[in-house]
């Protein structure tokens, strides 16, 4: 099985297939065979991509690379899928996108009013339990919605785990990530990638801490 990340030469950076782990994915499939996967459409973004790379590389920000990209791609109409925690940030982000010319539509995470009642979430299980009404957060509605509205790029702020997976199954357009959630680190969950050494302990047991051996081992 492929194990790319314990590979340190990384030889398929430079074309090379010398000296590479008996488990590299490029002995197996050929540069060929894995090219055809891509469309027409998609060779063309994939160019894009790499232009917006290049142009910008450790100059541009996230922000101006997602502009950039979608500019280049000829993407005019975008749509925001943002928590609601981010409303102030999502205000913001839509403000200068349409200072740059796109169209843009944007759909918070509590959308349609849902109770956490309808997927068994108890009082007492509610981020706030002294609650009454506690909304869930519907990715598969701000997909949808960002769908009939005709949006040519979807871009995610800021949506929970597991959330965004679930956007990302039910959404049509195309899309990215400019923020991804995460409440304990500021929303940059690289953070305790980098902080590894004050955190790496804490994070190597999580789930045996959280739930156990037996969970762990299942």
């Amino acid at each position: 099985m492929p194990n790319c990340a314990e590979c340190i030469k990384k030889p398929c950076r430079s074309g090379s297939i010398e000296n590479v782990p008996s488990n590299c994915p490029g002995l197996t499939h050929t540069p060929e065979e894995v090219f055809s996967l891509y469309s027409e459409e998609e060779r063309f973004a994939a160019r894009q991509s790499a232009l917006v790379e290049a142009e910008g590389y450790c100059v541009n920000t996230r922000l101006e690379e997602t502009m950039d990209y979608a500019y280049k791609m000829g993407y005019r109409h975008l749509g925001v899928a943002f928590c609601v925690g981010l409303s102030e940030e999502a205000q913001i982000l839509c403000k200068v996108l349409r200072a740059n010319g796109f169209v843009v539509d944007s759909v918070c995470c509590k959308n349609c009013r849902i109770s956490k009642e309808k997927i068994g979430i108890t009082r007492e299980e509610q981020v706030r339990p002294y609650n009454d009404y506690e909304g869930m957060c519907n990715p598969a509605g701000q997909a949808m919605i960002l769908d009939e509205a005709g949006v040519d790029l979807a871009i995610l702020l800021g949506l929970c785990v597991g959330h965004d997976t679930l956007f990302f199954k039910h959404i049509k357009a195309p899309c990215t990530v400019l923020s991804s959630k995460d409440r304990a680190m500021g929303n940059n969950p690289m953070a305790a990638i980098y902080t590894a050494g004050n955190y790496m302990s804490r994070q190597m047991n999580f789930i045996e801490r959280k739930y156990g051996k037996e969970k762990k081992e299942d």
